[in-house]
């Protein structure tokens, strides 16, 4: 049984009832419960490890309206050089409270204590480096004279925050991804709604309480544990200027098709394609390929799902790579030795399990993996095709499956390996693999993905690099300096000084 233990420093946001906490939500200033509790799972072993407020609409409106009228206007009326200390602060109380967050993440998301380690340490980071965010806040002088309409005349081009940001959260960086939209979308003087996801939110909650402590304005921000079929209002919601995602494609186009026009940062589906080419290191490219796969059990956007290998050394990277999947340990996330736990849910299990048949049905060949090991654990998983034709058709293709499991097919030609890679839908990352400067350029240039890692492992890490998808993987860039541009307007400024003597051209 898993049992969640935090400090006296969360006492204030949950009470214990029956030997489990019922956390509360976070309100712009109130902590909130409700009528119903919503259980919240660990995919460790499936036990309850905690209860948090299933709200409805109904419960968060009057937040909403407290939020936009008076939280949008508290945090743009703090001084940005005091929103860069409230973020240095918070910062510091992550630190201080690190213990508990990696136990939250440890236990409500399945991960490895080197993976929560990781995600805490990225979400840190991110609040230091947000003095990097700032530098693209102010905005730009425009000189009248380069045309001839506006000769005595000048502007300024403010930039503005939109206002309020409602920030959806995914599953598998609850921290992290709450962390860096909190961050780019305050630090331009944004309020900042919070919907942390229904699977591990109890990490969120906790961050609500730091940011709490650290005198960030009260009303200027919320976390509301909205069941999903409760959020299209709160999308739909004319006062929320903003919708920043991460999610699957179908969620965003949801998320599209209900909130109507407003601003969008989104980063959706993906499923990395990884290509290798005949020069490549192949020990080196078999180690990145394999722990592509395989890194928080297959759970992210920058997973490798397909993987295209030159024919001259298909046959001996294909080995390699098998040799590095048997090497993974699968187990509980608390044992030190584990190398990958469990997926987030019974559901994901059922949905890997569901299109390895697939894959098998349409031609596929089990290379490795491919059991479920009971609970929430499989093994990471490749299986190969051989026949292009059929690899279109299957699932594993087709899909984003949020699981440890890839397809290997080899290629001949350089444009076939580029039509495949860019014949799904996504288009968020790619990797090459080789040595060849030339076909690793052609590769760059005529793959269709927001980034392209060269003799690496996709791994978007804390946002140094923007990142984001074309096609239906995305809206936009996330990125340290590149997502606050998504979240603030432009205000031009034109000043006429025509006949004011402020200007003498010589024309």
């Amino acid at each position: 049984m898993v049992e969640l233990k935090l400090s006296k420093f969360f006492e204030s946001i949950h009470h214990t009832r029956e030997g489990r906490p019922y956390f509360k939500a976070y309100a712009a200033g109130e902590w909130v419960e409700s009528a119903e509790w919503t259980p919240v799972y660990s995919p460790i072993d499936d036990s309850v490890i905690g209860y948090v407020p299933k709200l409805t609409y109904g419960d968060v409106d009057k937040v909403v309206g407290r939020v936009y009228e008076q939280g949008r206007w508290s945090i743009r009326n703090t001084p940005g050089y005091k929103r860069v200390s409230l973020m240095f602060r918070i910062a510091d109380l992550l630190e201080k409270y690190s213990e508990d967050f990696v136990q939250a993440l440890v236990l409500n998301t399945g991960k490895t204590y080197p993976q929560a380690k990781g995600e805490l340490n990225a979400s840190i980071s991110r609040l230091r480096d947000s003095t990097l965010d700032a530098r693209k806040v102010p905005g730009e002088y425009i000189a009248g004279d380069w045309d001839q309409s506006t000769l005595e005349t000048e502007a300024i081009v403010r930039k503005e925050p939109f206002g309020v940001v409602l920030a959806i959260i995914p599953f598998n960086y609850p921290l992290f991804d709450s962390v860096t939209k909190f961050v780019y979308s305050a630090i331009s003087g944004n309020a900042v709604i919070i919907k942390p996801p229904s699977a591990d939110p109890l990490p969120v909650l906790m961050f609500a309480k730091v940011v709490e402590e650290s005198g960030f304005p009260r009303d200027s921000f919320a976390v509301l544990t909205l069941p999903g079929k409760e959020t299209d209002p709160l999308v739909a919601d004319k006062r929320i200027s903003v919708v920043s995602l991460t999610g699957s494609s179908s969620t965003g186009r949801h998320v599209l098709a209900v909130g109507g026009v407003k601003q969008y940062i989104m980063e959706l589906g993906g499923g990395d394609p990884a290509i290798v080419l005949a020069d490549a290191d192949l020990d080196q490219a078999a180690k990145a390929v394999a722990a592509g796969i395989y890194s928080y059990a297959g759970q992210r956007c920058d997973a490798i799902k397909l993987i295209l290998v030159e024919e001259k050394v298909y046959e001996e990277f294909k080995k390699r790579l098998v040799e590095e999947l048997k090497k993974v340990k699968v187990g509980d996330p608390r044992d030190s030795s584990t190398v990958m736990g469990p997926l987030i849910s019974r559901d994901a299990v059922e949905n890997m399990m569901g299109a390895i048949k697939d894959a098998l049905a349409k031609g596929g060949v089990l290379l490795y993996g491919g059991r479920h090991l009971g609970g929430n654990y499989v093994e990471p998983t490749l299986v190969e095709i051989s026949s292009h034709e059929k690899l279109a058709e299957m699932r594993l293709y087709k899909e984003e499956v949020f699981a440890p499991v890839a397809l290997i097919t080899s290629f001949r030609d350089l444009d076939e390996a580029i039509k495949i890679a860019n014949g799904r839908e996504y288009g968020l990352d790619a990797a090459v693999f080789g040595k060849d400067v030339d076909r690793i350029r052609k590769v760059i240039r005529y793959l269709e993905v927001g980034a392209v890692y060269v003799n690496d492992m996709p791994r978007h890490g804390i946002g140094y690099y923007p990142f984001g998808g074309r096609k239906s993987s995305g809206i936009g860039r996330e990125g340290i300096g590149y997502s606050v541009e998504y979240v603030m307007t432009t205000k031009t400024v034109i000043f006429n000084f025509k006949g004011k003597g402020v200007y003498n051209y010589l024309i």
